[in-house]
């Protein structure tokens, strides 16, 4: 039974109930009016586009979600970048009461606290299933709240994009050369890898990465995977696909409330938020699979897009940087190791786990079906 359903049941056996006893003692009097309870409303800023799959998909799914479960006592109202805010002032527009929630990507508020990048994704980090496991179950959700509101801000995951690209190149990268003097639009902690390698990393929105690429400030971008990338043209101006993605292994999204309009709400209202946080988290990250996968066939048999794995020893190299820039991140302040500590325990966890259950089990399934 849904909670509408139950609901309405609950209401129309009070109405009974009520009428039965008034009538029991005078059935002259009327039964008293029922009293419908005031909406609350909330606005939501995103980073967004206006109706952008996937990512706009997440931020408007929490919102229905919401609305549906409160049978209309709670209204979400979302507005996409640039309607209220900009998108990389979307946390400040929460924190300072200018709007009520947030959706986005929580290393964009690395300005604010490095320790953000570690509730979206870092180089080598936690696939989406072990992110989720850690949030939800390994002390993240703490330590992320109590990041949250040293700046006036609640914040729970509310999407996931699983395992993204490398990105679009208008060069192959064949050695750890061809990452000089690369530009490239890479966020978070992505950005301070490429600037070991000899890179430039650039921070645009996504409505500027095209006009970007189009009119060469940059030379590369990620994005995300193939279903968004494909719905934004990169292959029009970068032919050169690479993947897998070592910056973003698993990204999460968040929905980020003001502290203080959190605390006020309703016990009830806080539940229905949670869970359609959760129903947009699971939603978007099995949108993600079914959609990357026929994407990526339209990329490579319509639009001809080359695909490219980087080099061996560009990987190498890789991991040895992220893996000095995670660490380095961590001695920023307290709260950051904190949460350093946390996250590379939960990622050990995973990583054992992984050799035994999903690697093994992929490279198994494609020895046996080939292809």
């Amino acid at each position: 039974m849904d909670r509408r359903t139950f609901l309405s049941g609950a209401s129309i056996a009070a109405a009974t109930v009520a009428t039965a006893c008034s009538q029991g003692e005078d059935s002259s009097v009327a039964a008293p009016n029922v009293q419908t309870r005031r909406t609350r409303r909330l606005r939501m800023v995103t980073t967004w586009p206006a109706n952008f799959p996937g990512l706009g998909t997440a931020a408007t799914r929490v919102a229905e979600f919401c609305n549906a479960m409160s049978s209309g006592s709670l209204e979400v109202e979302v507005h996409a970048a640039g309607e209220i805010v900009g998108a990389f002032e979307a946390f400040d527009a929460v924190a300072t009461g200018t709007a009520d929630m947030y959706h986005a990507a929580e290393y964009y508020w690395q300005g604010k606290s490095p320790a953000f990048n570690f509730f979206t994704a870092v180089p080598l980090g936690m696939t989406a299933e072990e992110i989720m496991a850690w949030v939800e179950f390994g002390g993240g959700q703490e330590l992320w709240e109590e990041l949250g509101r040293e700046f006036g801000v609640v914040a729970f995951q509310a999407g996931n994009s699983g395992h993204q690209m490398g990105g679009w190149f208008k060069r192959e990268i064949n050695s750890l050369e061809d990452f000089r003097g690369l530009r490239m639009r890479i966020p978070g902690l992505g950005g301070n890898v490429l600037r070991e390698l000899g890179g430039a990393a650039v921070a645009l929105s996504g409505g500027e990465i095209y006009p970007a690429l189009q009119n060469g400030t940059i030379d590369a971008t990620e994005w995300v995977g193939p279903w968004n990338d494909l719905a934004f043209g990169f292959y029009r101006e970068a032919p050169y696909y690479y993947g897998p993605g070592f910056h973003e292994p698993g990204s999460a999204l968040g929905l980020g409330i003001n502290a203080g309009v959190w605390d006020g709400l309703d016990t009830d209202h806080k539940a229905i938020i949670r869970a359609a946080c959760r129903a947009s988290n699971n939603m978007a990250l099995a949108e993600y699979a079914h959609q990357n996968a026929i994407a990526l066939d339209v990329l490579q048999n319509e639009h001809g897009v080359q695909l490219r794995s980087f080099p061996d020893e560009a990987w190498l190299r890789i991991g040895e940087i992220s893996e000095q820039v995670v660490a380095d991140v961590a001695n920023t302040d307290a709260m950051t190791r904190r949460v350093y500590d946390s996250y590379m325990a939960a990622r050990n966890r995973g990583r054992v786990w992984g050799r035994v259950s999903e690697y093994p089990y992929f490279a198994q399934r494609e020895r046996v079906l080939g292809g």
